[in-house]
């Protein structure tokens, strides 16, 4: 696909972003963390002759943090977005959200860790910070729509707009927003969703962006050096307790610091000492436990969710989603896998085969096994082991 490709009409009549009016009469709000895509997505926008505007959220500050390589929304990278937007010719606007931010995503990173689950808090931030925040900036701009650096397609369907996974599977970013509503999807645009990321940095470069080469921004951007512990211990001072490290079969085996320290899944770094490899099975924060035990002991075939956004269809209510055959995946870096939705008391997904390291806190997105659509998704509660 070529640059020129991507402002072809949808549809007849209508203008790349989907209005019945000249690119000069559609308003769009760009949203410029100060990244390869973001940029990209103004430059082509400005382009095309849209009325942009740029809009760069500061999310956090935290010294070191600020100039490491692949942040986002914080000290160089909202100079960055200023000079792209200086050198494109369009109002860039600097929107202070760190205690926003704060609230919705980094207290919740630190919580959800202090209860034993694994957060995710790019999701966090797109769905309670970018996505609603910034979008309703957006709208209070009067702007047509708004625009995002996010790997993912918009495309009609039957029933309005739908989500769909990238072009480029490796570049997909849909596992992170799984939480977008249908009314958000009507407001938002993915300009980015169709390009391979090669040609994105090509763009940025023709473009004459001096971020072209710039790395791209990790999913925990507010957390120096990787060190996670230490952001949940200077938000939560005091919270992080030792306790065991426990055997499946009741052995204690050592001690720990805090359950902080480790994840579902996790096999090094245990600090214990045994004959066989031993593996994290699941965290009791409650009980300060940690319970590990053989890979076997890993798989899981069944797990529970809350806070499901379904984005199919819903004829005949939930109900009539149960034994719904769907490709579910429960990690960004998993492929997805054949499983069936269970609508029981609550919304449950089981597995056609045992995954490892499915943990509660984490996300499990539904796909539609015949498209690239994403169905909806939920955070993940409880699990079932293939073994009980």
């Amino acid at each position: 696909m070529t640059a020129n490709a991507i402002a072809a009409p949808v549809r007849a009549g209508l203008n790349s972003l989907g209005f019945a009016k000249a690119p000069a009469q559609t308003r769009v709000v760009a949203a410029m963390s100060g990244g390869v895509d973001s940029s990209v997505v103004a430059a082509l926008l400005a382009r095309d002759g849209y009325e942009v505007i740029g809009i760069t959220l500061q999310l956090y500050d935290h010294g070191a943090a600020v100039n490491k390589p692949g942040a986002c929304c914080a000290g160089q990278d909202i100079h960055d977005a200023r000079r792209v937007a200086d050198r494109l010719g369009i109002p860039h606007y600097v929107l202070d959200y760190e205690s926003r931010f704060r609230q919705a995503v980094m207290e919740d990173f630190a919580d959800t860790y202090l209860a034993g689950a694994t957060p995710i808090p790019c999701v966090r931030c797109n769905q309670k910070v970018k996505f609603k925040d910034l979008l309703g900036m957006a709208r209070d701009l009067g702007a047509d729509c708004l625009a995002t650096g996010h790997y993912v397609r918009r495309e009609l369907g039957p029933s309005g707009p739908e989500l769909w996974r990238a072009h480029e599977a490796a570049r997909d970013q849909s596992y992170f927003l799984f939480a977008t509503t249908r009314e958000q999807l009507e407001y938002l645009r993915f300009p980015l969703g169709e390009l391979p990321k090669a040609q994105t940095r090509q763009l940025a470069q023709e473009f004459g962006l001096a971020i072209a080469e710039k790395p791209d921004s990790q999913d925990i951007c507010f957390v120096p050096n990787g060190k996670y512990q230490a952001v949940v211990e200077k938000l939560r001072p005091g919270a992080v307790e030792p306790g065991d490290i426990v055997h499946l079969d009741g052995r204690v085996l050592g001690r720990h610091e805090g359950v902080i320290g480790f994840t579902v899944g996790q096999r090094r770094g245990l600090g214990i000492s045994s004959g066989e490899p031993l593996f994290v099975i699941r965290l009791d924060a409650a009980a300060r436990m940690v319970w590990v035990g053989p890979r076997e002991a890993l798989g899981v075939t069944r797990f529970a969710l809350n806070e499901v956004n379904w984005l199919g269809e819903s004829a005949g209510g939930e109900d009539a989603l149960d034994g719904l055959p769907v490709l579910v995946r429960v990690r960004s870096t998993r492929p997805p896998v054949p499983a069936k939705l269970r609508i029981g008391a609550g919304w449950s997904v089981e597995l056609d085969a045992p995954e490892e390291g499915v943990a509660p806190g984490q996300a499990a997105v539904f796909y539609d096994p015949a498209s690239p659509r994403v169905l909806g998704g939920g955070w993940i509660a409880q699990t079932q082991s293939a073994a009980s």
